[in-house]
């Protein structure tokens, strides 16, 4: 550390060179950090696994900080003269030679180890930036290391060659001739390795083996030349250097590159497969060889049994892509589908290809049109057959979902595929792991799989025997939070389905946070959600009817949307409104229901009703009214616009004497607004409702009087609001809600008065305020 000290130092001539300086030398402090943690854990009693999972957190947290780095030339910019340029340009190798000698010394004791290069290269494939030179270059050098290292041994252990082995070659026919030279010579390095995986090769070749050490750097280039961009030396080379079971990981590494989204990978994956098949397809003893050439051989019965699962996913991943990209012409498109009726038959599953090929499976195979019903047609035919390998099927599947396939496409598939198994071999409800999956999918990023998920947590029965139940009903609220309207729309019907199910111990714990994740959906921008959401939030209210002492604040607070969505234009928004109005109003002991009747509809007696119960019932809600109300005076929606204006006035009719000064101006100043508004019905419903708030504006005289008015407001009888609008909703079914009989025996019971007079003598009114006053 000390020797870049001086880096420091140096540029503090210049403060903002020692900035960036400090930067680079503080991802220089982290690497020896990460490089101390790394060399320490090799010397600790660790198990071996829980070691090399711990030292490759810390390379990949290492390599993050690489490929977060500024460029070199940008580095050397940094430098105001030769001298600082030097100094940022040897920090800045050095901070490379750090990450390059961990990996060394992981090397250096365990050969197993090489299975860092392959996770590197796998993290460099997710970046493109101008670091790929130089990370080839530092696995070209470790392994170079690890094959001088290889020749003192009479044999090592290196299982991981065959995956490294795939890596490089795809890198071998690279668009980057500098990463093409770096991944041949890796290649030569790796063969070199291989080389000493046989156990009598350093006794009888000793004179080889010395032969080896003696190659020039000039000489080993020349050697690893042949690997650029030839498919068929690499293919040949690698057949001849690995053992079988190297080989069969090869083949495997290549196999799940034939679904990779890159065209370029796959096609170059599946051309380097088929040569080293065509030339070593003796030493794979095991699956890897999902090639219709293979796949029917009598001695690989044996390789097919083991990896079915493997092979039968990744031909259906294959063909699948192959089908979106419309490439049913191609041979490619063809070999895939056809490997696959090959594997079935291979694997004892003739009946299956039988009953497929009768029901037109395989004709309409490639075509995008319902491939997902497709993917559901063979799971369910393998199941109707009761297919001997559903165990390793079912962990595969199991293992997949939980790695989580790299395509969303492929998500959906093993979605399809492992719901259609488990309904068919399993009774329900589904074990734990496998309802945490479905839990998971709930919040996947392809709605796809979100809708199928929720689809099949709809049909779970018994709900009450599973386990964490209620940690499955979060999931399914969380899923109205989706931005997709047709996950929402399947959440609120999982969860319409499954809560008249459930245990009402459960239910109850529950029903306030439920209720009140249908609020938001009141207002939602799709009328199918809307609709949908108020129909479910009365129907948790009917339900949980004796448990209405816990929801009647969600019903409060869901209380404006329901009225103001009585005149929505869609009419089973409206008529859903009035359903779960009527149950809202029975449970608060209100007589509004009469007038949501059809025959008697009017919406502003509704209002009027309301806002006269809510003023001898629920008087510490109107303020909270007024501001839910407040937000919808900006509506783009016309029936929204008057609706609000109404309602807003009524409220502040009933409750505008507890309002602040500052809340009055702000309805005062949005009141006038809609004076210029371009509606005339809007223009003129503004107008009462600003005269409201003016006078009680008027009536406010300072802010300690209104606190001590407010609480002794409490202890008096509110008269009863008469109608302000006469307004004649396009929904209603009333000419004139003057004509209503409810006006009439409304009228009948009150004595008249002015509308703002307020029930309680006058005289012991002024009695009680000038003392308050003073």
């Amino acid at each position: 550390m000390e020797d870049f000290n001086s880096s420091v130092d140096m540029s503090t001539k210049n403060p903002k060179t020692a900035h960036k300086a400090r930067s680079l030398l503080d991802v220089y402090s982290r690497l020896f950090r990460n490089q101390f943690m790394i060399l320490s854990m090799n010397s600790s009693f660790v198990d071996p696994l829980l070691q090399f999972e711990s030292q490759l957190k810390k390379i990949e947290s290492s390599f993050r900080m690489l490929v977060a780095m500024p460029s070199l030339d940008k580095v050397k910019e940094m430098g105001s003269s030769n001298e600082e340029i030097e100094d940022l340009e040897n920090l800045y190798q050095s901070i490379l030679n750090i990450f390059e000698s961990s990996l060394v010394n992981l090397v250096s004791t365990d050969f197993y180890k090489l299975q860092i290069l392959k996770e590197i290269l796998v993290w460099m494939s997710e970046d493109s930036s101008y670091l790929q030179e130089r990370i080839m270059m530092i696995i070209n050098r470790v392994l170079r290391f690890a094959a001088m290292k290889a020749r003192g041994h009479t044999s090592v252990d290196a299982p991981c060659l065959g995956v490294l082995a795939a890596e490089l070659s795809l890198l071998c026919s690279h668009d980057d001739s500098s990463i093409v030279q770096q991944a041949s010579l890796g290649m030569y390095h790796l063969f070199d390795i291989a080389k000493y995986q046989h156990a009598d090769i350093g006794k009888s070749n000793p004179t080889d083996s010395k032969s080896h050490s003696l190659l020039f750097s000039s000489d080993v280039k020349f050697l690893a030349k042949k690997f650029q961009q030839d498919k068929h030396k690499i293919a040949q080379t690698i057949g001849q250097s690995l053992l079988p079971s190297l080989l069969t990981d090869f083949v495997r590494s290549l196999l799940m590159k034939l679904s990779s989204p890159d065209d370029k990978i796959a096609t170059e994956a599946a051309s380097i497969l088929t040569l080293t098949l065509t030339f070593h397809s003796e030493k794979v003893t095991m699956a890897s060889q999902a090639l219709c050439t293979f796949l029917p051989l009598g001695s690989y019965k044996k390789a097919v049994a083991q990896f079915f699962p493997q092979l039968l996913m990744a031909l259906i991943f294959q063909v699948f892509y192959s089908s979106e990209l419309r490439l049913m012409s191609t041979d490619r498109t063809l070999y895939a589908q056809d490997a696959l009726r090959v594997l079935l038959n291979c694997s004892g599953l003739q009946q299956v290809d039988i009953t497929l090929m009768k029901n037109g499976f395989w004709n309409q195979l490639s075509e995008e049109p319902h491939h997902h019903y497709r993917v559901y047609l063979l799971a369910k035919t393998l199941s109707d057959y009761n297919f001997p390998q559903f165990p390793e099927t079912m962990c595969y599947l199991y293992k997949l979902s939980v790695e989580g396939p790299r395509r969303s496409e492929d998500s959906i598939i093993v979605v399809i595929f492992l719901t259609e198994l488990l309904n068919n071999f399993f009774k329900e409800p589904f074990p734990e792991v496998v309802l945490v999956l479905f839990r998971n999918w709930v919040h996947d990023s392809n709605p796809v799989v979100s809708k199928l998920s929720l689809r099949r947590i709809a049909y779970m029965s018994p709900v009450n025997e599973i386990e964490n139940v209620s940690s499955l009903l979060i999931a399914i609220l969380d899923a109205f939070l989706s931005k997709d309207e047709t996950v929402v729309l399947q959440a609120l019907l999982t969860l319409r389905a499954l809560l008249p199910r459930l245990d009402k111990v459960i239910y109850s714990s529950l029903c306030t946070r439920i209720a009140s994740s249908y609020c938001p959906l009141m207002n939602n921008i799709s009328r199918r959600i809307r609709s949908m959401a108020i129909q479910h939030f009365g129907e948790l209210l009917r339900e949980m009817s004796q448990y209405m002492w816990m929801l009647s604040d969600v019903v409060l607070g869901g209380l404006v949307p329901l009225v103001l969505f009585l005149e929505d234009d869609e009419e089973r928004v409206a008529n859903a409104c009035k359903h779960t109005l009527k149950i809202c109003t029975l449970q608060l002991k209100w007589s509004t229901s009469y007038l949501l009747k059809d025959e008697n509809y009017s919406f502003e007696m509704v209002v009027l009703n309301i806002c006269n119960n809510l003023i001898i019932s629920h008087r510490n809600y109107i303020r909270d009214l007024i501001s839910d109300t407040s937000e919808f005076l900006w509506s783009s929606r016309t029936y929204l616009k008057r609706a609000s204006v109404i309602l807003v006035g009524y409220l502040a009719k009933s409750g505008g004497h507890l309002l602040l000064r500052d809340e009055i101006q702000v309805m005062l100043n949005a009141t006038e607004r809609l004076l210029q508004d371009e509606d005339p019905v809007i223009k003129e419903l503004a107008k009462i409702t600003h005269n409201i708030f003016k006078k009680i504006a008027h009536k406010l005289t300072s802010a300690t009087l209104k606190e001590n008015f407010q609480k002794l407001l409490k202890f008096f009888y509110i008269k009863k609001l008469k109608t302000l609008y006469n307004y004649n909703s396009p929904n209603g079914q009333i000419d004139s809600p003057t004509d209503s009989e409810y006006i009439k025996n409304d009228k009948e019971g009150h004595r008249e008065e002015n509308d703002d007079d307020i029930l309680v003598n006058n005289q012991k009114f002024n009695n009680v305020l000038e003392p308050i006053s003073e």
